[in-house]
């Protein structure tokens, strides 16, 4: 073969070269992109509402900070729902709203189960709101429970048991008030539990049940920066399960 085909059969060949080499450059960056597609529908895929609970003694101001969250997410453009426990609308919670206003007896193991089955009731429902992406503000939830019912003398333990499995919250937001400073607001003293003496057992209950999911709110401050402090918390916590903490279940270890 002549000088002059070599020649021609390598110019071809380092063309081919070059061609390809731009082939696989014009191919990488769209691969790149298709991963990172992949990867951000598989982080809003996870993306989920979150449980937030807010606890403390009787008329500490749980109800009224709720509605204001909930005001405050909602004209955020979140997705959110109020529940309150005990649920009385379930026949369960219809037997503990006889017992809470005096109208039936029970005895405190009994009343502690039911207490629990009222809240095992909507264990199902509350997965799936949080799963689609609503976020659950709850007055009251399994801590409530245990620490009313260790208060009258149950094992600690023992309360909690029939908790185990619920969903743990996301974030618990205790508002701490004197029993002696919610004594002295309206209302008081119209169920069974709002007695005093009852409460400050109660309120020693509560501080045994803390853990990393809490944050204490001093609830004796004017309402507006009780409510200034809970926002902050509680859209932390939003975003938080909106980029993918996953759930978990209350007392599980």
């Amino acid at each position: 073969m002549t000088l002059a085909y070599y020649l021609t059969a390598s110019k071809a060949l380092n063309f081919g070269a070059v061609a390809t080499r731009r082939s696989l450059n014009l191919k990488f960056p769209f691969k790149w992109s298709l991963r990172n597609i992949h990867m951000e529908n598989n982080h809003k895929s996870n993306s989920r509402g979150a449980l937030i609970v807010l606890e403390g003694l009787d008329r500490s101001g749980k109800t009224s900070q709720l509605s204001r969250l909930h005001s405050y997410l909602e004209g955020l453009g979140y997705l959110v729902e109020s529940w309150r426990f005990p649920d009385r609308n379930t026949g369960v919670g219809q037997m503990i709203s006889s017992y809470l206003a005096n109208k039936s007896q029970l005895d405190d193991h009994a009343i502690h189960l039911l207490f629990s089955a009222n809240r095992w009731e909507k264990r199902s429902l509350m997965e799936t709101k949080l799963r689609s992406g609503t976020t659950l503000i709850v007055d009251r939830y399994s801590f409530s429970g245990v620490a009313f019912s260790s208060a009258k003398s149950l094992d600690i333990e023992w309360c909690k048991a029939p908790e185990v499995g619920l969903l743990a919250p996301d974030l618990v937001l205790y508002l701490d008030i004197p029993p002696e400073k919610a004594a002295e607001r309206g209302g008081y003293g119209g169920e069974r539990y709002e007695q005093l003496e009852f409460q400050r057992k109660v309120a020693h209950s509560y501080q045994l049940l803390h853990d990393a999911s809490w944050k204490i709110v001093d609830a004796s401050l004017p309402v507006e920066d009780v409510e200034k402090q809970l926002r902050e918390m509680v859209l932390d916590c939003v975003t938080t399960c909106r980029n993918g903490k996953a759930l978990s279940q209350l007392w599980s270890s």
